[in-house]
């Protein structure tokens, strides 16, 4: 996927950030490619909004919602 334009994307903050100034990330929804009509997901650190993005196509990000909810993957 090419370097998608942020510009105008609508951030969201996860759910389970409370406002205690903890790590939270952030998502948005954004369109595939007009020949897949599919759309993408990215995410990123909510303390550094010009930092890198993560993009998953929303079938990855499904599974790796999955994952995570399922206690299959564990964090260093």
């Amino acid at each position: 996927m090419r370097t998608p334009d942020l510009s105008r994307a609508a951030w969201r903050k996860s759910s389970y950030s409370n406002g205690s100034g903890g790590s939270c990330v952030e998502v948005t929804t954004l369109p595939g490619p007009a020949s897949h009509n599919a759309q993408h997901i990215a995410v990123r650190d909510s303390k550094d909004p010009s930092g890198p993005v993560l993009t998953f196509t929303a079938h990855q990000w499904r599974q790796l919602t999955a994952s995570i909810k399922a206690g299959d993957l564990t964090l260093p």
